[in-house]
């Protein structure tokens, strides 16, 4: 076995694979690799198969795209009015002092018996940090700082990456120290070493080692029982607003099965919002918007970006993988498959805000939120390891992983798909119909009918640009209110980009998968200054 599956129980192994390489027999190996494989071709094979059905039977494909766009139409309404009742839990919430109603819980109440005051519950709160700015750091300390909840149970880890160099490395801490150290009930700067064997360099190696040294450096000195331990993994430039680890908390003690569940809270890339060019927003007003439904369809919900869970389920899983790049969803799927299916993610249904994707010139940002959508689409490996996984693990119920799989394969295939289907192949038939197809009253409605009903979906993007308003954070002085005309306007821009940064790149994604071309770890480059509005 290779190395990196050394401290894991050997009957589950396949929770550490990263590819198919990782396995060491033929026919375990093989199978994987046709896993990798599959949502590749099934999204191929959906554009393929319209492009030459357009030529070969234009009626039969334009009937297709007819039903298709009903089914986008639906699919909107749908998500629309999901998203509408997490904006309104959200806002709630975002009202309530957690602190204050923890206080009022009675032990009687709680949802873990070892547990007598929420006084006992500890927050391990991991930064990784890559050569990002003092101020981006700090920012998100100071967050910390202003929380409502007693910095006496914190325990803060920034690790940092020896890759980013020695004499960098030594004056971030310097400066962190010599402000934050006396804040927390500690504050830790631990260094990843590079060049682990079986590691890829990436988030989840960096906080994987973290973890395992609050483990054993702090937590079993300090005796403290797993179960009382809330692990936050946060990109550095998240920012919470002050109520989060009061309300964290408080789901955490009154949740079924508190031990079985990570922690969601919702991701609003508003840091820099107001500094990002159009592009930038829409994409990152349409990830947070599309995070807040997921709050309401939890069921089809994997953890992203910044999340908590309970320590216990950590140590239980030897922590995050270290040896692929979306350790975020990864984590809970490997919880998932060690807990034979009985494992969920809990929605907090409250922010945290984080930034959106801002270079200092306008054609840097293309190529950077190009790459970072790569990066996020390149969450399809999961695909594959939860089909080996399933395929492995025969204790996790049928239902669950026909659900899971197929809404997993859904998604990514629509991720891929969908908007170049509506946006740009819906005209195929008429354009390669042929005289014969032409002649048809068929051919003749179609561009109507699907222009009718595209305008009619557009009710979901006019609740998207007022809701994206409602969540913007304080205007800056230097811009003129003008520009939140422009934030509305800048949604016509929405098919272009969907199709240009948003379908492209999770394809490019898919494609590097199906032929073996594995992704490394890219960080997502922060910045916090204006580079003008285009």
């Amino acid at each position: 076995m290779r190395p990196f599956f050394n401290n894991l129980d050997t009957s589950h192994y396949y929770t550490r694979v990263g590819k198919y390489t990782d396995l060491t027999k033929k026919s375990e190996r093989r199978l994987y690799r046709l896993f990798e494989i599959l949502p590749g071709f099934l999204s191929w094979a959906t554009l393929a198969l319209v492009f030459f059905l357009s030529f070969a039977q234009p009626v039969a494909i334009a009937l297709f795209i007819i039903v298709f766009d009903i089914y986008w139409l639906t699919r909107v309404v749908y998500m629309t009015l999901h998203f509408r009742v997490a904006f309104g839990h959200v806002r709630k919430n975002m009202k309530v002092n957690w602190l204050e109603r923890l206080e009022r819980l009675s032990p009687a109440e709680y949802s873990l018996p070892a547990v007598k005051s929420w006084q006992e519950i500890f927050h391990l709160i991991i930064l990784p940090t890559y050569k990002e700015r003092i101020e981006v750091i700090s920012a998100a300390l100071n967050g910390l700082i202003g929380a409502n909840y007693p910095k006496s149970k914190m325990i803060v880890i920034l690790t940092q990456e020896e890759s980013a160099g020695r004499e960098f490395n030594e004056e971030v801490a310097r400066l962190i120290n010599s402000k934050f150290q006396n804040e927390f009930f500690k504050l830790l700067i631990v260094q990843h070493p590079s060049y682990i064997t079986g590691e890829l360099a990436g988030k989840g190696a960096n906080i994987t080692w973290a973890g395992k040294h609050v483990k054993r450096e702090i937590v079993d000195k300090m005796g403290v029982p797993y179960s009382h331990m809330i692990a936050s993994a946060f990109d550095i430039d998240t920012i919470i607003f002050p109520e989060y680890f009061g309300r964290l908390a408080y789901v955490y003690l009154t949740a079924r099965d508190p031990l079985h569940a990570s922690y969601q809270p919702v991701p609003f890339y508003t840091n820099n919002i107001w500094e990002a060019p159009s592009f930038a927003r829409i994409i990152a007003f349409s990830s947070t918007f599309w995070y807040m439904i997921l709050q309401e369809r939890v069921e089809a919900a994997t953890t992203f970006s910044s999340h908590s869970m309970p320590f216990q389920a950590l140590v239980d899983v030897d922590f995050w993988q270290t040896n692929m790049v979306s350790e975020d969803s990864r984590i809970f799927m490997q919880c998932l498959l060690r807990y034979d299916g009985n494992y969920r993610v809990e929605p907090l249904f409250y922010p945290v805000t984080m930034d959106a994707n801002v270079a200092p010139t306008f054609w840097k940002t293309i190529a950077n939120v190009y790459k970072q959508q790569r990066r996020w689409a390149w969450g399809v490996e999961s695909v594959p390891y939860l089909l080996f996984g399933f395929h492995k693990n025969k204790a996790v119920p049928k239902f669950k992983k026909f659900f899971l799989l197929s809404t997993q394969l859904e998604g990514f295939w629509s991720w891929a798909t969908n908007a170049l289907v509506i946006f740009l192949l819906g005209w195929l038939p008429v354009v390669f119909g042929g005289n014969e197809f032409n002649r048809t009253v068929l051919s003749f409605n179609l561009p109507s009918l699907t222009r009718t009903i595209m305008t009619l979906a557009t009710v979901g993007l006019v609740t998207t640009a007022i809701f994206s308003i409602m969540i913007l954070p304080p205007r800056p002085p230097k811009y003129g209110k003008f520009k939140y005309v422009w934030m509305l306007l800048q949604w016509i821009l929405f098919p272009i980009i969907t199709i240009i940064l948003g379908a492209l790149p999770a394809l490019d994604a898919q494609t590097r998968l199906m032929f073996g071309k594995y992704m490394g770890f890219w960080v997502t480059p922060k910045s916090r200054e204006g580079v003008g509005e285009q």
